[in-house]
């Protein structure tokens, strides 16, 4: 595979880079994490300025019709630099699969909107990963059929942005196991937000729905069981490696911070990062993030090229939530007593990877999945040129 970027892709690195170094500094962050939302909402009108927020939006609806690859190049850019907004939420989790599955309604009410950087997306992933793949799994919300749509009951926990959202999509599960894929306002009179911090500062509410009506026209895939499913687990595979991309920014931003500040601080009369112990924890370091890199570009890649992306996905997720929080874990420690400090930049970087791992999934149960999908394509003959017994 060759991961070098064609010249629309090297323009969108280009482009964030240039949004994000000019604006995002410990400071901004650090004034933004103390306001009620916890929004850059200027750096968001920025990006919208510089049509980043429309990347994954469809050219009729006012975007550009990127695909994963250039979403993970813009949210690399956005963990290099640790900004506190909705972008993975928005132009990965919500436009995405509104663009493929959503009606025509809900796409012209919606999208145009996300490209001008004046609606904001968000969606209910959290414990949906068994869900994905596995009929036994169960989104946490039920939904039983009503005139004209389905009505919405439960918990939706860990909604990122959920405060600031215009429309959150919500996975629920039908009394007969099957799902529907719903388009929900987070302001409607039956919804409650409850607030929550997560690990790393940011407001990822609880929403509390009480007989959520969804009319049939704001159900993803028209609400039709199987391709509820399917587009349950598209969704599941692109916010992923949308998390992983933003684990590969926050990785190497980290090590990179590290070995500056290793190579600034002396004792016995040379810097620090000419001691063994030091060199070969940031080399550890700096391997484990080019394999979070590299394994999210597989599926990045993969993911565009409507190439089955199951297992590829599988293992960034598993890189990213296992190597990733080797590196914060490492990059604080090589940063000695001033890495606990958590007023210092290094700081933030252990708490977004922390927050990484546990949107992820944690490496075991990553690990326990990637094992059953495995299993798996071994049994159907997709992998290891035969088929199990």
């Amino acid at each position: 595979m060759d991961f070098t970027f064609d010249d629309p892709q090297s323009a969108v690195a280009e482009a964030a880079d240039a949004v994000f170094a000019g604006q995002v500094t410990p400071e901004r962050i650090k004034k933004i994490e103390a306001s009620d939302d916890r929004f850059d909402r200027e750096l968001w009108s920025n990006l919208a300025d510089s049509d980043l927020l429309g990347l994954t939006v469809p050219e009729a609806y006012g975007g550009s019709g990127h695909g994963m690859v250039e979403a993970a190049i813009l949210l690399e850019a956005q963990g290099r630099v640790v900004a506190p907004l909705p972008l993975w939420s928005t132009v990965v989790a919500g436009a995405m699969p509104i663009a493929v599955f959503g009606s025509d309604d809900v796409k012209d009410s919606l999208l145009p909107g996300v490209a001008r950087g004046e609606v904001v997306l968000s969606a209910a992933l959290a414990h949906t990963t068994e869900a994905s793949s596995a009929k036994g799994g169960r989104p946490a919300v039920s939904a039983i059929k009503g005139p004209g749509g389905v009505l919405l009951t439960g918990t939706a926990p860990s909604v990122p942005f959920a405060h600031v959202a215009d429309a959150v999509l919500v996975p629920a599960a039908l009394p007969d196991g099957t799902v529907v894929f719903g388009v929900v306002d987070p302001r409607a009179p039956s919804v409650e937000v409850e607030r929550a911090v997560t690990t790393n500062r940011e407001l990822h509410p609880h929403l509390h729905l009480d007989g959520v009506a969804v009319p049939t026209g704001r159900l993803l895939a028209g609400g039709e069981p199987e391709a509820s499913w399917a587009a349950l687990g598209w969704t599941l595979e692109r916010a992923w490696t949308g998390l992983c991309a933003l684990q590969v920014g926050v990785c190497e931003s980290a090590v990179a911070q590290t070995a500056e500040y290793l190579n600034g601080r002396h004792q016995f009369g040379r810097p620090l990062s000419t001691f063994q112990g030091t060199m070969l924890r940031t080399a550890d370091a700096a391997i484990d993030t080019e394999a979070v890199r590299v394994t999210m570009w597989q599926a990045a890649w993969r993911l565009d090229r409507g190439v089955d992306a199951t297992l590829a996905v599988s293992v960034a997720a598993w890189f990213a939530s296992d190597a990733g929080q080797r590196v914060v874990h490492a990059t604080q420690h090589l940063h000695g007593g001033v890495g606990a400090d958590v007023e210092y930049p290094i700081h933030r970087y252990f708490l977004w990877g922390k927050q990484l791992e546990l949107m992820l999934g944690t490496s075991s149960a990553r690990l326990a999945r990637l094992g059953r999908q495995v299993v798996d394509a071994v049994r159907r003959g997709q992998l290891g040129g035969g088929t199990a017994p």
